[in-house]
């Protein structure tokens, strides 16, 4: 089922190692074969070259949904209870905005078969095989040399828990696998741990608590259960993980500022105007105010009777002193209205009048007296 797998990655392998031995010429240095570390460094660049289109997309559509994501919850609260109506709703959003929920997934998946078959091609040499050598395009001399490479003395073959035995077949001793192996296996965790760190903060966590969960579970429990299957890895296959996430590293960090992720919080500092940032920033945000009225319920709809906001019924005025009333109306209840009922006047106006009122009840309480 994986045989086209094991065919591709020893082809490129053994080309790239080809390349590299007409340069060394079969000379060491370090107690280590460099044609066959830069063979396995070729082969990861090789599939870096390949995926970094689907790299770039994948950036992409991490960065559309993150733009959506006003629209995707506006959507939630509109068809609650109508998942088939919210589903066909997302996925006419997705296709209109052409963000595609599945590319972030795309280039790992696409790394896993390459890995298995590069961890299947590099585990079968060793002293003690001597049968299907000549499988995957490999030859008896390409076997030969690959059972006698060394990293600093560990042969390419061998993992942490390779027996002495073995090891003494090629001149080397269990110490120095474990120390070469335990120094890789470490730079392995620690860069995989790197890697999905960098793109998570790059890109912000996630709000949803059952995504959020998923990057905890990507950044910790990865590194952690590779602590103790490292050990059953040979040095060939760390040796390509390690690079890979160096190459990660570097290519994400290209990627990311190339492709900024949109601002997370209130607090950010926005682009100065005038810029192309800012300029950018104001087409967003009409865009998503245009997309937000597409969402709103349609007019014509009957509203929800809403108790709180329902006005109380007015009560009558109360009489002051001088019985008329407070707003304005006489002591039978009959409102003053027009322009000289004082509703339209200045403060002067209602100063001066208030005064003039005052002076006529006093004069009345004279003439009364």
């Amino acid at each position: 089922m994986m045989e086209w797998a094991y065919d591709g990655v020893s082809w490129v392998l053994l080309r790239w190692h080809d390349l590299w031995s007409n340069v060394f010429d079969g000379n060491q240095a370090l107690a280590t074969d460099w044609a066959w570390v830069l063979a396995i460094v070729g082969v990861v660049i090789t599939l870096r070259v390949i995926l970094f289109p689907l790299f770039v997309k994948q950036i992409q559509s991490q960065r559309a949904m993150q733009k959506l994501a006003p629209e995707i919850k506006a959507l939630q609260e509109r068809y609650k209870g109508d998942r088939e109506t919210l589903q066909k709703e997302m996925m006419e959003l997705y296709r209109k905005e052409k963000a595609n929920p599945l590319m972030g997934c795309l280039p790992i998946l696409i790394q896993m078969p390459v890995f298995l078959a590069l961890f299947h091609v590099l585990r079968r040499p060793d002293p003690d095989q001597t049968m299907n050598t000549t499988l995957y395009f490999w030859t008896q001399s390409d076997w030969d040399t690959y059972v006698d490479a060394k990293l600093f003395g560990a042969p390419f073959w061998s993992t942490f828990l390779t027996s002495g035995d073995q090891l003494a077949a090629v001149d080397s001793t269990p110490l120095v696998v474990k120390l070469v192996a335990g120094v890789l296996g470490a730079a392995m965790i620690l860069t995989t741990f790197l890697t999905t760190r960098q793109m998570i903060l790059k890109t912000g966590w996630n709000e949803d608590p059952n995504q959020r969960m998923i990057q905890k579970v990507m950044l910790y429990g990865i590194p952690v259960i590779m602590i103790f299957s490292a050990g059953a890895f040979p040095i060939g296959v760390v040796i390509y993980w390690t690079v890979n996430n160096l190459f990660s590293l570097a290519q994400q960090q290209y990627v990311l500022h190339k492709y900024p992720p949109p601002a997370q919080s209130a607090s950010a500092k926005p682009p100065k105007p005038g810029t192309k940032a800012h300029e950018k920033m104001l087409e967003e945000q009409r865009e998503a105010e245009r997309r937000r009225k597409e969402l709103a319920p349609k007019p014509g709809k009957r509203p929800k009777p809403a108790a709180a906001n329902t006005p109380k019924p007015k009560q009558d005025p109360k009489p002051s002193a001088n019985g008329s009333s407070v707003n304005g109306s006489d002591g039978a209840g009959t409102v003053k209205g027009g322009p000289g009922s004082g509703k339209n006047l200045s403060r002067a106006e209602r100063i001066a009048r208030a005064k003039k009122v005052s002076g006529a009840q006093q004069a009345s309480k004279k003439k009364k007296g």
